[in-house]
């Protein structure tokens, strides 16, 4: 060992050095001062952050929301009851009935009170022992980064801090042109320049049962109708549906409160029942791709009476052209519905159009009838999922597990067609299987991996 090469080790480590009396050999007797580290309390760390995950979830925050809806939506359906009661009592008979309803009204009441309290108290608690192991957590490893000689964590940190600023820094640079201006004569609306959201996160009644469904509201309400949701799963094999639940309010829907099911077919699949998961509901008419073929649905759930319009015979169907990204697909969703300030849309692709989409406007006779239809150069297996605002179609695409974003749009009274749109949506879920925009709300209506979401879009 050299003399430069005994003088480094000696200024790092404390050694005490030796020569043979033959002089051949050179030994070093190394003894490290530093204490050894405390790979015990690191594990320790890493099991109290994995419990912390596993007891905090999604399910479990959006509990608290959904007992409050509830609560208020029965409290109002029981002043509705009162007010009745105190219209219609002629101390007979049907005063008494509707008394005792309302004693039923109040022990349901009293018991969702009483759940709201198990829960918060729950909540509370919860808190407390998240919040204690926080701060075990944030005390150990501050001891633990007395370790770090190197500093490497204190580098890593301002590491991080300089690439967010650097990716910032690119996401503005690459600041696009708006998306297609609509002029307000047409719907009173701005163009679209942003999504905003989730509004509403939210398992429904099935659970995560079933990954494939659809859910919205009535584009065209009947008087009364204006605040019933719809919702439909795809029960046979994530690909058919038969029939249609419906819900009075949202949070009743939340809670998977007294559901009303009206069915189009008694087996599934069968003739004229539900094919792959994009619909819409307009004037209590659902719209949807027919099973088994290249035929639009019209299902009335009043008289249950269904009417079909065949579209071209090109038209993909039976997973010809659905939606997908990479190497996967969103089984049968050939066919894509949408609703808009004016009216109903089919998107679909055909051979004649070397599989990109096709938009036709459907209107809303009974049996339903083929109007003015649109051909763009969008190749439909590169898009996830389409909506119309305004008249303006827009296409999404696959970014990430995290992110959906809007790409593409195309103007159908201008016939401007645009690509470079970049209009992100935040995903709580890896996958959309549904997405349809509401005119009355302004908002996008999403079915991601069983879980119902809403987003708001921003207009300039």
């Amino acid at each position: 060992m050299s003399r430069s090469n005994i003088l480094i080790l000696m200024i790092i480590i404390p050694l005490t050095f030796f020569q043979s009396v033959r002089g051949k050999e050179c030994m070093c007797d190394l003894k490290n001062s530093d204490p050894a580290f405390p790979d015990q309390k690191l594990k320790k760390v890493e099991a109290m952050s994995a419990q912390c995950i596993e007891s905090i979830t999604s399910e479990r925050m959006t509990d608290l929301d959904r007992l409050l809806l509830g609560l208020q939506q029965r409290i109002k359906q029981l002043e509705d009851n009162v007010l009745m009661l105190e219209k219609e009592d002629n101390k007979n008979l049907y005063g008494a009935v509707s008394l005792r309803i309302i004693e039923l009204e109040f022990a349901e009441i009293q018991d969702l009170l009483n759940k709201l309290n198990r829960t918060t108290n729950d909540y509370q608690l919860l808190n407390m022992q998240v919040a204690g192991q926080h701060e075990n957590m944030k005390d150990t490893m501050a001891e633990l980064e007395k370790f770090d000689n190197m500093q490497v964590i204190k580098k890593d940190r301002e590491n991080q801090r300089v690439k967010r600023d650097l990716e910032k820094c690119k996401n503005d640079l690459k600041v696009t042109l708006p998306p297609p201006t609509v002029a307000p004569a047409r719907c009173g609306l701005g163009e679209v320049v942003g999504v905003v959201g989730p509004r509403t996160y939210s398992i429904t009644e099935y659970s995560t049962y079933y990954n494939y469904g659809a859910w919205g509201r009535d584009a065209n309400p009947a008087p009364g109708d204006e605040n019933k949701y719809w919702l439909v799963v795809l029960t046979s094999s994530d690909i058919y549906g038969y029939y249609v639940r419906q819900y009075s309010t949202l949070s009743t829907l939340l809670l998977g409160l007294g559901p009303k099911d009206t069915y189009i077919s008694s087996s599934n699949p069968t003739t004229n029942t539900i094919q792959g998961p994009n619909m819409v509901m307009y004037a209590n008419v659902l719209y949807y791709n027919c099973y088994y073929t290249y035929s639009v649905c019209q299902f009335n759930l009043a008289t249950r009476a269904v009417s079909t319009v065949a579209l071209p015979s090109d038209t993909g169907y039976e997973n010809k052209f659905p939606f997908g990204y990479l190497d996967n697909t969103y089984s049968y969703t050939d066919m894509d519905f949408a609703t808009d300030e004016f009216g109903i849309y089919v998107m679909y692709a055909t051979t004649s159009n070397f599989g990109n989409v096709v938009i036709t406007k459907i209107e809303t006779s009974s049996p339903p009838v083929l109007g003015q239809t649109w051909k763009t150069s969008l190749f439909k297996k590169t898009a996830t999922n389409t909506f119309m605002v305004c008249g303006v179609l827009y296409a999404t695409r696959y970014l990430d597990k995290e992110t959906e974003q809007i790409f593409y749009s195309y103007d159908t009274k201008t016939m401007e067609e645009r690509f470079d749109l970049k209009i992100n949506i935040k995903k709580m879920q890896t996958n959309i299987e549904f997405l349809n925009y509401d005119p009355r709300d302004h908002l996008l209506y999403v079915y991601s991996d069983a879980y119902i979401l809403t987003y708001e879009l921003v207009f300039k």
